[in-house]
């Protein structure tokens, strides 16, 4: 029987069919020009308030008043973000914040790994009424506590110390479902009555299997946990001063005057978020590794 002649366009190449067929095996597709565009288009999204108050701090309240307003650097950054260093006590605010922020996310991450891995491997009585009362309280608004918080601090002499904003945050109703939730799918039963049979106990088990399963998360809670401590404002404004702040703390400060200077309380954001930039480039990706191992293992 005759067969067809076939064109070279008809004739496929081995290498290339076997490519094709490997690449939709794996069900990965290339991105288009559309992916490409939204990337872009969100990432200027992402970085153009920053890029703006780095603008700002560098002119004067006198060209940021004009219209249109500067979209490109003056020439007083240095001299700006000198004036915010020492006006606003930026020094000691950043220590302040760094030693705050770094205890929050601290106690956040050990109390919620333990807490949660409690809610999510242990038997014990009224298990889950105790969580729900748990998840309850991040219904309340943190605005309620304000009153009682503070006498408490007052009567214990804690005002305008930094042992005031960081007890009361040590422990997080977030943290303890996040990792309760992540320890239920990530952390084998088997493996922890193996521990178990081994002749460990509870610290040893918490120690050699709980905390290594649950790096991952651990991590991501870290900084989750760390940058919303480093942003809080509405708890430091109230129990301490301009003598020793906070960074949102000396932020207020350089906002005063009948007439602010807008480009050194710019210069002085930009200060307070440097930190925070260069902590994401040095653990972005073991951030990012955390938050995908966990999406495979859930």
């Amino acid at each position: 029987m005759a067969h067809a002649l076939k064109t070279p366009a008809d004739v496929e190449p081995r290498g290339r069919r076997s490519k094709v067929r490997a690449g939709r095996a794996g069900g990965q597709d290339r991105a288009g020009w559309f992916t490409y565009t939204v990337l872009v288009l969100f990432t200027i999204g992402s970085l153009f308030p920053l890029f703006w108050t780095a603008v700002a701090a560098s002119r004067n309240n006198t060209r940021l008043a004009e219209t249109p307003p500067p979209f490109w650097f003056g020439g007083n950054l240095l001299d700006k973000s000198e004036v915010a260093w020492n006006t606003g006590n930026m020094g000691l605010a950043l220590l302040n914040t760094t030693i705050v922020a770094g205890c929050i996310a601290a106690g956040t991450v050990i109390f919620g790994t333990l807490a949660g891995f409690a809610f999510a491997k242990l038997r014990f009585r009224m298990k889950n009424m105790l969580l729900l009362m748990v998840i309850g309280t991040m219904m309340v608004p943190p605005q309620l506590s304000v009153v009682p918080l503070f006498m408490a601090i007052a009567k214990l002499e804690w005002t305008n110390q930094l042992q005031a904003v960081i007890l009361p945050f040590l422990v997080s109703a977030f943290g303890v479902f996040f990792m309760r939730q992540y320890l239920e799918q990530a952390l084998p039963t088997e493996l922890i009555e193996a521990a178990r049979v081994d002749g460990a106990h509870s610290l040893r088990v918490v120690w050699h299997v709980v905390f290594p399963a649950a790096r991952p998360a651990m991590a991501v809670l870290g900084m989750l946990t760390f940058v919303m401590a480093w942003n809080e404002f509405f708890w430091p404004i109230i129990a301490l001063t301009q003598q020793n702040p906070t960074v949102q703390v000396a932020l207020t400060g350089l906002g005063r005057g009948y007439v602010p200077d807008q480009s050194v309380i710019m210069a002085g954001a930009l200060l307070g978020t440097l930190p925070l930039l260069v902590l994401l480039a040095l653990f972005g990706k073991q951030i990012v590794g955390g938050i995908m191992s966990g999406a495979v293992k859930g």
